[in-house]
């Protein structure tokens, strides 16, 4: 008689076989080329705004709630703006802690550094824009980074909040004496100098830029010039998705 209580094992057994080797996937776009780009506003009901972010292995979620009163007793003549980011614990290769680290914080600096001059702050006195941002799926950082200012300038148009201009981001990446727009992570890896660059392409203006790494000057001016271009492609994007969503909300 079987004893039914116990789970039979397998008749043969194999010791399990690690691949040390690691399968970097090779890039398939040309240098020049940037990631699809899905963008969907609108997709949290509970937020005054919002809007989630797609370009291959980088996922991203914006909420934003506001204009509110301060919770501050003193009176400000602006408003403030606040970008909280957040990791999930499978974003990454690498599980991460569901606390917040400095590398949540760095990424909402630079968020909150690119969308600062774009959101006209002096009409909301004594008030706070909150900013959300979930990273679902990570493919670097600086990616994270030009995808989430792109998903969170979308999710305050979203909200009514008056701007000046939408604000979109666009990195480059160095290596080989080659400029590689929109890197993934095993691009940012191996070359030597990364660039980001946030603007308002409506007025032509630029409102943050970050280099780290080895780049000659005229090659960082270069890449500059390549990503406005590309972001002026962004910008038609985040665009048509707004009148979209406008479009399909009106009764």
């Amino acid at each position: 008689m079987a004893d039914r209580r116990r789970n039979v094992g397998p008749e043969q057994t194999f010791p399990p076989v690690y691949d040390s080797t690691k399968q970097v996937a090779k890039r398939t776009r040309n240098p020049s080329d940037i990631r699809p780009i899905f963008l969907q506003p609108g997709l949290i009901n509970q937020a005054n705004g919002s809007a989630y972010i797609e370009t291959e292995n980088t996922k991203i979620a914006c909420s934003v709630y506001g204009p509110r009163q301060s919770k501050s007793t003193t009176y400000n003549e602006k408003g403030r703006l606040n970008v909280e980011v957040k990791f999930t614990p499978f974003s990454c290769e690498k599980r991460r802690a569901p606390m917040r680290d400095a590398e949540d914080r760095s990424v909402g600096v630079s968020i909150h550094q690119a969308l600062l001059s774009s959101v006209r702050l002096e009409l909301l006195p004594k008030s706070t824009i909150d900013i959300f941002l979930v990273i679902i799926e990570a493919d670097g950082i600086q990616g994270c980074v030009a995808s989430g200012i792109t998903a969170a300038s979308c999710a305050l148009a979203d909200a009514g909040i008056e701007m000046f201009g939408l604000v979109v981001a666009c990195t480059a990446a160095l290596r080989d004496n080659t400029i590689y727009l929109d890197p993934t992570v095993d691009d940012m890896e191996s070359a030597d100098g990364t660039l980001l660059l946030s603007c308002m392409p409506a007025l032509g203006t630029i409102t943050s830029t970050s280099m780290s790494g080895r780049m000659d000057p005229n090659r960082a001016i270069e890449c500059m010039d390549l990503c406005q271009e590309k972001c002026m492609d962004i910008h038609s994007v985040v665009a048509q998705a707004l009148l979209e969503e406008t479009s399909d909300s009106s009764p």
